[in-house]
């Protein structure tokens, strides 16, 4: 049992346990709080979307459908492995499970078989959506796989609970399959090895500095009229490679409406939407985006 982790946090220690993160639209605030408790928190609740496409399905978890309002989860992994935020707070992604499901996940001893559909779990978990069909022929692919053991792990770190308290939604109400492709027991076994072991263990600290190879995010007042700099250049260039180029000549280092243009198709590549996608770069698109440095 535990206290919800705050926006800020939550993103830190994601970002801490290597998960590559977007932030989608008003995710901040974006929740269901009005309608019913949010904590203290228990767990992790993986499912899986019956969705193709990452932009769609981040939409339709961040909106809802009809007769379930968003947000429908906290974040959704996509299959490249990025995770998108779309909820902070109470969201309509868990439903009525099993009491003693729960108890188990509070003890952290093995689950029952779900069998009753009694108690709230909007309230108790972090759920996160996985883009898949759930026909048990849709791959899973491995930089999915990764992120949704990394997210796990990441929670679990951070409140201090193993990996019995991740469970999936098959195994907290009756009658439900996701996720579907891949056995629970194998991914908490993959998050139990990683929370065993340090980031230092795990290599994915370098043992000594070194030089970035990217240019790093030099800020959103960089990008305004007048700027001139090879850095734009640079921009320009991945932005073509990208597929998202509005160019009929250049790029250029001159910041210009053509750059602004094509920075806005980047950000709606990646799901982005309304003054989200406004062509200005933002530190997580600008990392996604890998500009060359000069």
């Amino acid at each position: 049992m535990a206290r919800p982790l705050s926006a800020d946090r939550l993103v830190e220690v994601l970002r801490e346990e290597g998960v590559t993160v977007v932030e989608h639209r008003a995710w901040r605030t974006h929740n269901r709080d009005a309608r019913g408790a949010w904590g203290p928190v228990n767990g992790v609740m993986i499912h899986h979307t019956v969705t193709r496409g990452t932009r769609n399905s981040v939409e339709l978890c961040y909106n809802g459908r009809p007769d379930l309002p968003g947000p429908l989860c906290h974040g959704l992994i996509a299959k490249d492995g990025t995770v998108y935020l779309v909820g902070n707070g109470r969201a309509n992604h868990a439903g009525l499970g099993d009491p003693d499901v729960l108890t188990a996940v509070v003890d952290e001893s093995p689950a029952p078989p779900a069998r009753r559909a009694a108690i709230d779990g909007n309230a108790r978990f972090y759920g996160f959506e996985c883009v898949n069909l759930g026909d048990g022929a849709d791959p899973w692919p491995a930089a999915q796989l990764d992120a949704v053991e990394r997210t796990a792990a990441a929670l679990c770190r951070v409140h201090g609970w193993t990996e019995r308290s991740v469970i999936g939604h098959l195994e907290w109400q009756p009658g439900k399959i996701d996720p579907r492709g891949f056995a629970m027991a194998d991914l908490r076994g993959r998050a139990g090895e990683r929370l065993s072991r340090t980031p230092e263990q795990l290599g994915e600290e370098p043992e000594s500095p070194t030089e970035p190879t990217h240019e790093p995010f030099p800020g959103a007042d960089f990008f305004a009229a007048g700027r001139r700099s090879p850095v734009v250049t640079a921009m320009g260039h991945r932005l073509v490679a990208v597929g998202c180029g509005r160019y009929r000549v250049g790029p250029g280092p001159d910041w210009t409406d053509v750059d602004r243009a094509s920075y806005a198709a980047w950000q709606r590549k990646l799901g982005y939407s309304g003054r989200a996608a406004d062509g200005i770069p933002g530190r997580a698109s600008w990392e996604r985006l890998a500009v060359p440095r000069r």
